[in-house]
């Protein structure tokens, strides 16, 4: 509908004459409304789609941390670990020095002639000891401690008045810890009641 309250144009009433009233509504009575509908569910639409979009972008956000955070971790234990094949096989030869010192008995250790060859493996036996203790290589206590299955394993009972059931009293091979891990239990016997 033409609005006769508006002032006109001359020029643009002059085209217009002669043009029927229903061609000259300018139909923003109905429309509009209906095009104020679709452009605000094409809106709210919109505004579904941009938080969806940001969900995921957090989402994948978070992903990408937790994937660095556990690469970070795995990279630690790796460098922290790295030893702990190497270390199982030198094991081996740490038990040996050790049985080999333990045997020298103690005439051959004030002998003139063998001294020096005591004193080698002593020494040899603690630069092992320390190169462990600088790789966060211990042995693990055992003797007179209660069994303890994560780093013990039993191997036999000794029937004993003087332990307490369940107390290692011979440590049969040593057991060794890499920081927090077991490197291998201790194989020990334990206290029984006598029968």
């Amino acid at each position: 509908m033409i609005d006769n309250d508006k002032p006109r144009d001359s020029a643009a009433e002059d085209e217009l004459k002669g043009v029927p009233e229903e061609f000259l509504d300018d139909g923003e009575d109905e429309t509009e409304g209906g095009a104020d509908d679709a452009l605000g569910e094409a809106l709210a639409g919109l505004r579904r789609d941009l938080e969806a979009a940001k969900q995921d972008v957090l989402y994948a956000q978070a992903e990408t941390q937790n994937v660095r955070r556990r690469l970070e971790r795995e990279k630690d234990e790796a460098r922290a670990y790295a030893a702990t094949g190497f270390a199982r096989d030198v094991l081996s030869v740490a038990d040996n020095l050790t049985r080999a010192v333990q045997a020298i008995p103690e005439s051959l250790r004030e002998d003139e002639k063998m001294k020096g060859l005591v004193i080698g493996l002593e020494a040899t036996q603690r630069e092992l000891e320390k190169v462990f203790a600088s790789h966060g290589i211990t042995r693990i206590a055992s003797i007179g401690l209660p069994l303890d299955p994560n780093q013990h394993q039993a191997m036999l009972e000794v029937p004993s008045a003087d332990h307490e059931p369940g107390t290692v009293v011979q440590e049969m091979q040593a057991g060794w810890m890499i920081k927090d891990r077991l490197l291998r239990a201790a194989m020990v016997a334990v206290a029984k009641k006598p029968d």
